[in-house]
């Protein structure tokens, strides 16, 4: 009866403190973000599945990165909006619920490290071994990169929320505006060290992971550029390099502020604030960073809008 009842007991979202008079203009600003996040990253994945030139080992593993930025965004933000126009005693929500939200957040995370990795492995082979592209970067290499990334992704996270759900706990306030597996494992007046543990030992080794395999790619890359002296090469390399590492800085510095502040509460604001941007962010400027910066996608917007508008 005791887990039942810790199963399916309520708990109370903490939320972002805004004023009652400030939390309309709040709400605004977190709706068009939203909106512009979906809009832009379902345009990508449209525009990619529709358009016979795009489809190529390239755009298909991108497509893996919109389709998680409307997870990051989806799985937060509607509720916080919806919070944000309650009384924050009235911001209730069960522990299932809470779970389900903190295990997507967390797949969210840990997908955009490996996402990443697998498109500058596509980089990599285009521009270190052009010749043996073709035959390397298949549909089934495609299909296995996506999975790995996915797989990897999925496993990691039910290994750490698996560790904080066996815990009991005697809280029932989530200090953050959304659920997490800290402020989940916060619950627990029981020792959670391992939790923390794990959480702060996978968080680093992610981010090492994705730093240092992202790093050696690049420090390929370039020496390839510079024996080359190819200046087409070279330049085809730095543009698609470039979204590419602009991305990945967006991602790991508003990441590494959320995880690092997560464990000061005397800056929970701060924290507070740094993981809602964590879900803006990167979702809102990945389309325009990489997606409008890529030649093929730039030219079909422009041939659409241009349609749309009525200029030939």
């Amino acid at each position: 009866m005791d887990n039942l009842t810790f199963r399916n007991s309520i708990l109370l979202v903490e939320g972002l403190k805004v004023t009652h008079q400030s939390s309309y203009l709040v709400f605004i600003v977190l709706f068009l973000a939203y909106m512009f996040a979906m809009v832009s990253n379902i345009t990508l994945i449209f525009l990619i599945s529709t358009e016979k030139n795009l489809h190529d080992p390239m755009h298909f593993l991108f497509c893996n990165l919109p389709v998680n930025d409307i997870i990051g965004t989806t799985v937060i933000l509607p509720r916080l909006m919806q919070d944000i126009l309650r009384e924050t005693s009235e911001r209730y929500i069960t522990y299932v619920e809470c779970v389900i939200q903190a295990y997507f957040v967390h797949v969210f995370t840990a997908a955009c490290h490996y996402v990443l990795m697998i498109m500058a492995f596509d980089r990599y082979v285009a521009i270190c071994n052009p010749l043996r592209y073709t035959t390397i970067m298949t549909n089934k290499m495609v299909v296995k990169l996506s999975a790995s990334a996915w797989g990897l992704s999925v496993l990691v996270v039910t290994i750490m929320l698996g560790l904080t759900v066996r815990l009991p706990h005697c809280r029932s306030k989530i200090e953050n505006p959304f659920c997490d597996n800290a402020s989940l494992f916060k619950l627990s007046c029981e020792n959670s060290s391992i939790n923390n543990v794990f959480g702060v030992v996978y968080s680093i080794t992610a981010a090492c992971l994705s730093a240092v395999s992202i790093f050696i790619t690049y420090v390929n890359i370039a020496t390839v550029c510079i024996r080359s002296k190819n200046k087409a090469l070279n330049s085809k390399a730095i543009k698609t390099c470039s979204t590419h590492l602009a991305v990945y800085v967006i991602m790991f510095v508003s990441g590494a502020i959320f995880i690092f502040l997560h464990r000061f509460p005397e800056y929970s604001e701060s924290r507070k604030l740094g993981s809602i941007l964590f879900h803006i962010v990167p979702p809102g400027l990945n389309p325009l960073v990489y997606g409008l910066q890529t030649k093929e996608i730039r030219q079909k917007i422009v041939k659409v809008w241009c349609r749309k508008t009525g200029y030939s």
